[in-house]
């Protein structure tokens, strides 16, 4: 027996074993049925949120269309006006709003977005006196015209 090791050299000994058996694949499937549960509930609270975020957009895109046309107006009180007018329309049932001027449409704007001050403001005079005679620049009026856009609260169409 000490023979036939001295004889054989350690490479040829090793080329003598067997190779050793694979394992079988390891599965990456969940193997219970709670795992399946939960992967499908994810999916479905996945496609609420996206839902419920397509939703939110749809109905605050005219948020987003009236702060690019007050962008577009500057300081000029009569653009800053028709925004107003327009958003306000897009917010608010038609019958609530189109009647409004002077300190009632002062009234409602500082009561839908608490916090804007218009009737009590000369920026708020500006707006009201804006559409009828040639006014200048208002210096606050398109920062309170972006707070109300922004914040306004109430009925949606």
């Amino acid at each position: 027996m000490n023979d036939t090791l001295d004889t054989q050299n350690l490479v040829d000994l090793f080329d003598a074993l067997a190779p050793i058996a694979e394992p079988a694949p390891i599965s990456l499937a969940p193997q219970t049925a709670g795992w399946w549960v939960l992967g499908a509930a994810l999916l479905a609270l996945l496609a609420f949120a996206v839902l419920a975020w397509m939703r939110h957009r749809r109905a605050t895109a005219y948020r987003r269309a009236a702060l690019k046309a007050l962008a577009d107006a500057g300081e000029d009180p009569v653009q800053i006006a028709a925004v107003l007018r327009r958003t306000a329309l897009a917010a608010f049932p038609r019958a609530e709003v189109a009647g409004l001027h002077g300190p009632d449409w002062l009234a409602f704007l500082d009561r839908t977005a608490p916090g804007t001050g218009f009737a009590a403001s000369p920026e708020g005079t500006a707006l009201t006196q804006a559409p009828y005679r040639q006014a200048p620049p208002a210096k606050g009026l398109a920062t309170k015209a972006r707070h109300w856009i922004t914040r306004h609260e109430g009925a949606q169409p």
